[in-house]
């Protein structure tokens, strides 16, 4: 199925754009101060892992959800997929933010994975986020120090060789079994840490998965590739507002690495009774949670 065949993962105007990381795609609607959401990296992901935020912030802020680079209607072609590929398009979001709603600094929100791009993002141009949320974010499974050369991987050239195999056909073949509807609905099911989850979602994943490219950047995800392993030194240099949320099911509870900046004073944390995506399971407790963070670093940055 052709990516121009895809239906639009979120409400609003689809927009495309050229960027040091590709032809970029991204969604905008709304009417207000500007909010930046960026999804998780896994084998079916897009933007529609945010429809839940940019459907209710619609209503008082200007949404913007990217689909990032090998995801959604973004750039999908065999090429390297790092943490700066990544970042690159993050902060390409934000300019193309900054271009239509003026040079204040943004609130960000990203997703598992995601977090780690969005914090480099805000690392390395603290001047354009007002505020950074991290929802279920990586980095902080166990006590080992990600503390490595600034912008190495925790990649192994091995595994996604072995992944990849000798041709095209490899790869993708594991895709296609990594992506049936079934496998999909299992991978939820893990997420949500319950049998409950959302099933819109979950058919436009089987969909999206069908688009040409779909396999090239979950492999390089497979091989740990997108993994940044000075994440913590990144983590440590945000000094504006952080709120890291998470919740207590399913396959991504262990935060005990929470440690190493539990005690800034610019973090705050919050933890529900849910999976891995509470804005789907308690949206509203979510929604009133992330407000008071946003209202609180407004305040910090009059």
């Amino acid at each position: 199925m052709p990516t121009s065949s895809l239906p639009p993962a979120v409400s609003g105007e689809r927009f495309e754009f050229d960027s040091p990381a590709g032809r970029l795609s991204a969604y905008v609607a709304g009417e207000g101060a500007p909010l930046l959401l960026v999804h998780s990296i896994n084998a079916s992901a897009s933007a529609a892992e945010m429809r839940p935020l940019h459907e209710h912030y619609r209503a008082r802020r200007t949404v913007f959800s990217i689909d990032l680079p090998g995801y959604g209607f973004s750039d999908r072609s065999d090429r390297d997929y790092t943490p700066r590929l990544m970042t690159d398009a993050v902060q390409a979001v934000t300019e193309q933010i900054r271009a239509r709603c003026g040079p204040a600094p943004i609130d960000a929100l990203a997703l598992s994975l995601s977090c780690e791009f969005l914090a480099r993002a805000a690392a390395e141009a603290p001047d354009r986020y007002r505020s950074v949320a991290l929802v279920s974010p990586t980095g902080f499974r166990g006590l080992t120090p990600w503390r490595a050369a600034p912008g190495s991987t925790r990649g192994k050239p091995w595994l996604y060789r072995a992944l990849h195999g000798p041709g095209a056909g490899w790869g993708g073949a594991i895709f296609r079994q990594l992506t049936r509807p079934g496998v999909i609905r299992y991978f939820l099911g893990r997420t949500w840490g319950s049998k409950q989850i959302d099933e819109t979602l979950w058919a436009y994943d089987v969909v999206t998965t069908k688009a040409p490219g779909a396999e090239h950047a979950p492999l390089h995800f497979l091989s740990a590739n997108l993994f940044s392993a000075d994440i913590h030194t990144i983590y440590e240099r945000l000094g504006m507002p952080v709120w890291m949320s998470h919740g207590v099911r399913g396959d991504f509870t262990n935060y005990q690495g929470q440690v190493i900046v539990e005690k800034r004073a610019n973090w705050r944390f919050t933890v529900f009774p849910t999976g891995a995506l509470p804005y789907f399971e308690v949206p509203q407790d979510f929604f009133d949670a992330y407000d008071e963070f946003m209202r609180a670093a407004a305040r910090q940055t009059v």
